[in-house]
C-alpha cells in the first residue's frame, strides 16, 4: 500500500499484520482448547471401555493390533526425524536459544507444573484412602476429566480475547492450583482423622476431592494456554528439541519422588508440589512483564523488509 509521496504506509501495514494475528491467535486457540476437551472426552470413554472388557484375549487382541499399527507407521516417523533433528541440535551448538530469558522461563513454569501434575496422578488415590476406604475410582477419574473440560472450555474464551492476556491469567491459575495442593496438609490439622479402617469415603476426603477437581480444571486451562505461549516464544525448528531438555529436571523429579514415596509423609508431597507451583507463579509473572515491553525491534524489522520489496518509482 502506498501513499501519495510514493512511500509506505506502515499504519495501514501494521493494522493488516495485528488483524492478521488476531484471527490466527483465535483460530490456535479454539484448536489446543479443542484438543484438550478431546484428550478428556477420550479418557471418558477410556473409562467406561475398560468396564466392559474383563476378557484378558480382548486386551491382547488390542494391544497386538496396535503395536502392528505402530510399527507399520514408524519407519515413516523415523524418517522425518531424521531431517529435522540436525538442525534442531546445530541450533544448541552455538547457544542460541539459550540465551533467550523467555525460552528458559517458559521451559521452567513448564517443568515445574508437569513435575506437580505427574506426582499428583500417583498421589491423589492414597490421600482420599488413607485408611483403605472404599472410594469410588472411576466416579472421582471421570469428576477429574469433566473438570478438566471444564478448564479448557474456560480457556477457550479467555484465549479468544484481547484481555487478559495468557500471561496475565495464568499467574492467577498458578497461584489457585497451588492453593489447591496445600488442601491435604490444611485437612491432615483442621479435621480429625479418621482411624476406622475401610467404610467410605471421609469428610476431609470430600474437601480433597474438592481442591483436587479445581486443580484438575486448572490443568485444562494450562494445556491450551503453554501451547500458545510456546508457539509465541519458541521457535518451531527447534521447539520439541529445548522442551524435552527442560523435561530431564521433570523426570529427574518425578521417579525421586515415586522412589521415596514411602519415606515422606503424603503431606510433604503435596507441600513440595504446592512450592513449585507458587514459583511458577513467580517465573510466570517475570515472564508478563518482559512481554509486556515494546516489541520495537520486531517494528523496525518489519519496516525494513516492506522497505526491501517496496518497488522504485521512477519519475
Amino acid at each position: 500500500m502506498e501513499c501519495n509521496d510514493g512511500g509506505t504506509d506502515y499504519t495501514a501495514t501494521g493494522r493488516t499484520s495485528m488483524v492478521r494475528l488476531k484471527n490466527h491467535s483465535y483460530w490456535r486457540g479454539s484448536v489446543l482448547t479443542g484438543n484438550q476437551a478431546v484428550n478428556s472426552c477420550i479418557a471418558l470413554c477410556a473409562l467406561k471401555l475398560t468396564q466392559w472388557l474383563h476378557d484378558s484375549s480382548i486386551h491382547m487382541n488390542l494391544e497386538i493390533i496396535s503395536d502392528q499399527e505402530a510399527g507399520t507407521r514408524w519407519s515413516e516417523k523415523q524418517a522425518k526425524q531424521r531431517q529435522v533433528i540436525q538442525p534442531q541440535f546445530s541450533g544448541f551448538k552455538y547457544g542460541r536459544h539459550w540465551s533467550d530469558e523467555k525460552i528458559a522461563l517458559l521451559g521452567a513454569i513448564q517443568s515445574l507444573f508437569e513435575g506437580s501434575m505427574y506426582t499428583f496422578v500417583f498421589l491423589w488415590t492414597p490421600a482420599l484412602s488413607p485408611n483403605d476406604e472404599d472410594i469410588p475410582h472411576g466416579f472421582i477419574f471421570a469428576t477429574f476429566m469433566l473438570a478438566s473440560m471444564l478448564g479448557s472450555s474456560i480457556a477457550s474464551r479467555l484465549l479468544s480475547r484481547n484481555s487478559p492476556k495468557v500471561e496475565s491469567y495464568m499467574q492467577i491459575v498458578f497461584i489457585i492450583s497451588s492453593a489447591s495442593l496445600l488442601l491435604p496438609i490444611l485437612t491432615s490439622f483442621l479435621v480429625a482423622p479418621s482411624k476406622v479402617k475401610g467404610g467410605g469415603i471421609s469428610f476431609s476426603g470430600c474437601l480433597q476431592l474438592l481442591g483436587f477437581s479445581t486443580f484438575e480444571a486448572c490443568v485444562g486451562i494450562f494445556w491450551p494456554s503453554i501451547m500458545k505461549m510456546r508457539s509465541q516464544y519458541v521457535p518451531e525448528e527447534a521447539r520439541s528439541t529445548i522442551m524435552n531438555f527442560f523435561r530431564i529436571p521433570l523426570n529427574m523429579f518425578v521417579c525421586i519422588v515415586l522412589y521415596n514415596v514411602d519415606a515422606f509423609p503424603i503431606t510433604v508431597m503435596f507441600g513440595m508440589c504446592s512450592i513449585f507451583l507458587f514459583v511458577a507463579s513467580i517465573l510466570q509473572r517475570r515472564l508478563s512483564a518482559i512481554a509486556d515491553k515494546p516489541k520495537t525491534e520486531d517494528w523496525a524489522m518489519m519496516k525494513d523488509k516492506d522497505a526491501e520489496g517496496e518497488p522504485l518509482n521512477v519519475t
